[in-house]
């Protein structure tokens, strides 16, 4: 008989409670494994791994199962965060929720659980994976509006022979519905939102203590100074809030949209209209893909950000980069962020983008 021994990643949130909880109806032996992947020093304010920590324990104690906490901070450090703050101070908007799942949750959490006998890794993820096909399949969840498989996009294929997504089928009105039905104090529990190193603090205050400000003009697209900014790396594309331009003679009333960054000469390049803040065409880098040959792959759809809707494209791949082009233009697309390939629910694989081809 196969060993149904699994390490479940508890967070502290509702849908990791659930994901244990449904692994134990079906006999699993189930494992709980807190990861502490930030050390809060003087954060401890913003930061809700204590809190977190509790909840676990508590979930844990509630499904009768054994909770053990691991501090995966110095790991997070070096393949995540450092390549957090490199693409910032390099102009870009990087995503470490892409990283954390490969270098962190997929890998050094993957790992560790394997070292003291876990046969399955399990987290709350809402996707689906079709293990009887080969490669292994990662498709969408049935609940479209939490689908994460964006998200996992980096992790390599062979890590998830072993894993499971109970989540799959589930929506999250669901998940809640079910954690209160069986008791778990965590059925109300507000989803977390960004990162827990950053927290509910202004972003641009975070970022000030590893990147100093590096201020400079801000310009329109004729090259006319309409203000100044703080720094390029606390701007992305697209951002319409926190800009403090106002009141210039002969500009129109409109919003002004961050369009572009300009490293070489420091100037962050705005517009109000935002028909330029469109494009078709992209190019992106450190592919990873979840099928056989990708060269086989012409047409396909694709997103440029979390919860957006994949859109018809052609690309072109020739096995470090991904040349992209969208049937119809996207709204600001953003170096940094990733683009997630699809076919239909199943998930192809993504890649890095590294630059904007057209306007």
């Amino acid at each position: 008989m196969e060993s149904k021994r699994v390490a479940v990643g508890l967070s502290g949130g509702v849908d990791s409670a659930v994901t244990a909880l449904l692994l134990k109806q079906e006999g699993y032996d189930v494992e709980g494994i807190f990861m502490k992947n930030w050390d809060e020093d003087d954060d401890t304010e913003y930061c809700t791994a204590i809190q977190d920590y509790e909840d676990a324990q508590r979930v844990a104690d509630e499904l009768d199962i054994p909770l053990h906490a691991i501090n995966f901070a110095a790991e997070y450090w070096d393949s995540v965060f450092e390549d957090f703050l490199s693409d910032y101070a390099a102009g870009r908007t990087p995503n470490p929720d892409v990283l954390c799942n490969r270098n962190i949750k997929f890998a050094v959490f993957q790992d560790y659980a394997e070292m003291r006998g876990a046969d399955w890794i399990a987290t709350g993820h809402y996707a689906r994976l079709k293990p009887d096909s080969h490669p292994i399949e990662l498709h969408r969840a049935d609940d479209l509006d939490k689908d994460q498989t964006y998200f996992l996009q980096a992790v390599s294929i062979e890590r998830f022979e072993r894993c499971l997504f109970p989540l799959a089928n589930l929506t999250k009105e669901t998940v809640r519905t079910t954690a209160k039905r069986h008791s778990l104090h965590v059925y109300a529990k507000k989803d977390s939102t960004g990162i827990c190193f950053i927290g509910e603090r202004r972003f641009s205050d975070f970022l000030n203590r590893y990147l100093p400000k590096d201020p400079g003009p801000i310009v329109d697209v004729d090259g006319t100074n309409v203000g100044e900014h703080t720094g390029l790396a606390y701007y992305t594309l697209g951002q319409r809030q926190g800009l403090g331009i106002g009141g210039l003679r002969d500009a129109a009333e409109a919003p002004w949209y961050v369009m572009r960054k300009r490293i070489e000469t420091n100037e962050l390049v705005v517009t109000q209209d935002q028909s330029q803040l469109q494009a078709s065409r992209l190019l992106a880098e450190e592919p990873n893909w979840f099928i056989g040959d990708p060269s086989r792959i012409v047409r396909c759809e694709a997103m440029v950000r979390y919860r957006s809707v994949p859109k018809p494209c052609t690309i072109e791949t020739n096995g470090t980069e991904v040349k992209v082009l969208f049937d119809g233009p996207q709204r600001a697309i953003t170096p940094g962020q990733y683009v997630a390939f699809y076919s239909g629910t199943r998930c192809l694989g993504g890649a890095k983008i590294r630059k904007v081809v057209d306007k």
